[in-house]
């Protein structure tokens, strides 16, 4: 199976609609850091048949950490119940744009579906051009049976970064500047201020342009080396809690690039009192 770009624009998705393309499942990933609730966005507005994600009941319940993997096994019984296969064409969106939406597509691609596209734009950029959206409470979807099969390669653990920073590979972080730098406080109560020491920034959004949508291959490029990234060496992408560490691994699979996500992310390591915290 031929794995598929990891964006899809606006208009093919409304091409590939209209043809009824068989095993299409479109899926709303939308999540606020701010605790909202995404199910409200859902049920106002949202593309022609689609599911809600949740992205906190499809993390790990057992963890300490928010937003951790789950198990292949309770991933596969969740995404299952929304109907879905991992042969399934999976378009997955949000109504930010690019946002939580990254975070799905990468989950979706770490347990085993090849076949997974972020909706450049997301629900405000479908919306913006006038196209159909449905809204209201859904009714119930026919079960489905989703294989999870987890690729720890492209998982960094504590151990992983650790020795990406010691050399195997750069460490990029996603969050804005004031954070990595410790000038502004962390959201989450209880974690220091800073960055891992070596590690790069690269704040997210300037992956984005004023609509959401990525910008062009180009100009992520630019961002990339502007941020100190070297492109032909390995990548380990971290963020807060591992949500927007997704926005950098899709910029870098639209350049053909792999990347490894610290799902802990500064959850972890800024909670920690055995790890090492750089300011400014």
């Amino acid at each position: 199976m031929i794995p598929l770009p990891p964006l899809i624009s606006t208009a093919d998705l409304a091409v590939r609609l209209d043809a009824h393309e068989p095993g299409l499942r479109l899926v709303d990933a939308s999540w606020h850091l701010d605790g909202r609730d995404g199910r409200p966005d859902f049920e106002a507005a949202r593309l022609p048949g689609a599911v809600f994600f949740d992205l906190d009941a499809s993390s790990d319940p057992d963890s300490d950490l928010p937003h951790m993997l789950p198990s292949p096994e309770v991933f596969s019984a969740r995404m299952g119940r929304l109907g879905l296969s991992e042969t399934d064409h999976i378009v997955v969106y949000d109504t930010v744009g690019i946002r939580s939406s990254a975070r799905a597509w990468w989950m979706f691609r770490v347990m085993g579906a090849p076949r997974v596209q972020v909706l450049d734009g997301g629900l405000p950029k479908w919306r913006a051009e006038g196209r159909e959206t449905g809204s209201g409470p859904t009714a119930p979807v026919a079960p489905a049976v989703f294989n999870a099969r987890l690729d720890r390669a492209a998982v960094a653990d504590l151990a992983a970064v650790r020795a990406a920073l010691a050399g195997e590979a750069q460490v990029l972080d996603a969050r804005a500047a004031d954070r990595f730098e410790g000038r502004a406080p962390e959201p989450r109560p209880g974690l220091r201020s800073g960055h891992m020491p070596g590690a790069l920034n690269l704040p997210f959004p300037t992956l984005l342009d004023d609509t959401g949508a990525m910008k062009p291959a180009a100009e992520l490029a630019t961002a990339f080396r502007n941020a100190g990234v070297d492109l032909d060496r390995p990548v380990v992408t971290t963020c807060g809690s591992g949500v927007t560490a997704a926005i950098l691994s899709l910029g870098l699979a639209v350049l053909g690039r792999r990347s490894r996500l610290y799902d802990g992310s500064w959850a972890e390591w800024g909670g920690r009192e055995d790890t090492e915290v750089a300011t400014g």
